[in-house]
Order: C-alpha cells, then sequence, then structure tokens
C-alpha cells in the first residue's frame, strides 16, 4: 500500500477516534459532570495509555493548571487515577478503560452524593417539625395539624426514595445488578441453558 494511502486510512482512524472522543465528552453531561471531564477521559481512553498533563495540555490546547483540576476532579468521580511510569518523574494519569465501570463509578458517585445532601435535609426538616409539634400540642388550628401531619408523610416519602437509591446505588456497586442485566444478554440465557 502507498504511503498516501496509509496517511489517508490513518487519518479516517483518527477521524473515528476524535467521533468516540466527542461522544464521550457529550455523554458526561447525563451525569452532571462537565464535557471536559468527558473529553479527557475520551483522549486518554482511546491513547491507550497514560498520559502526563503536558500531554494532555498539548492535545487539548488547555493549560497545565487546568487538566490538573479537572484530573482532580476525575480522581475524585474514581473514573481516573495516577499511574507509575518508572523512570519519569511526571505524573501519568490513566483511565478506566471498562465503558460498563466508567458508568458504574459515575453513577454510583453522583448519586452517594445526592443521597448524603438530601438525607442531612432530611434530618433537619425533622428537628423543625418535632419543634414545631411542640408548638402545636398547645394552639393547633386543624389546617396546621393537617399540614404538619402532611409534611411528615413527606418526609417519609423522601425517605423511603433516597434509601431505595442508596440500595440500588449498592447493587451496581456490589455487581448485584449483573444478574439482572448482565453486560452480554447471551450469557444469562447461556446459564438458564446450564440449568
Amino acid at each position: 500500500m502507498s504511503e498516501s494511502k496509509d496517511q489517508e486510512l490513518l487519518n479516517e482512524l483518527q477521524a473515528c477516534e476524535d467521533l468516540i472522543s466527542d461522544r464521550v465528552a457529550n455523554n458526561m453531561e447525563t451525569f452532571g459532570v462537565s464535557s471536559t471531564v468527558g473529553r479527557l477521559l475520551g483522549i486518554i481512553y482511546m491513547n491507550r495509555q497514560a498520559m502526563t498533563l503536558d500531554e494532555l495540555a498539548a492535545k487539548t490546547g488547555m493549560s497545565k493548571t487546568r487538566m490538573s483540576q479537572v484530573m482532580r476532579q476525575m480522581i475524585s468521580l474514581n473514573i481516573a487515577e495516577k499511574e507509575f511510569v518508572k523512570g519519569s518523574r511526571k505524573e501519568y494519569y490513566n483511565v478506566e478503560s471498562d465503558y460498563v465501570q466508567t458508568f458504574i463509578s459515575l453513577f454510583t458517585t453522583s448519586w452517594k452524593e445526592v443521597i448524603t445532601r438530601n438525607m442531612a435535609l432530611e434530618r433537619r426538616l425533622r428537628d423543625k417539625l418535632s419543634t414545631i409539634e411542640e408548638d402545636i400540642e398547645q394552639h393547633a388550628s386543624a389546617d396546621i395539624l393537617k399540614k404538619h401531619q402532611m409534611m411528615e408523610k413527606e418526609l417519609d416519602d423522601w425517605t423511603n426514595y433516597y434509601n431505595w437509591i442508596d440500595r440500588l446505588v449498592d447493587c451496581f456497586e456490589t455487581g448485584e445488578i449483573f444478574q439482572y442485566v448482565p453486560i452480554h444478554p447471551h450469557s444469562k440465557e447461556a446459564k438458564n441453558d446450564d440449568n
């Protein structure tokens, strides 16, 4: 094959890689994560090996400082980690190469934060309702009593909802989800055939 044809094919393959990286970046918005995180995730993933902040800055046109900030965010989301490269003093970063694990990390990290924030609010509201209840016992109208009962029910529903999400997150983290939704649908059928 001629060099020009090789270059043409390499350019086409690079365009395919770029489309995957762009799509990963766009998908991050679904998790409430910036497209910059997704862009770096896609770049490192398609590079198939760890990269330095300098390499990432050169690839994206962003500053090394910005790359450092984004990598810290990615580490906190459990989708990236520092990687030791023998013989180098630079910090290298790599990303999870399994799409399913990346989804699980983003899903569980995001929802754990939501659960924590909302359960803290639920505790504060229950304390407030307890204080209000003391006053209601002394001078309660029927409307106030009814509204107070509605708020207590609302908080019970709220607690049940976030407890359900917490159990769902556990289902993902433990891998139990794969019993119900296997990664490869045929694997479930094969197991049923074995029984």
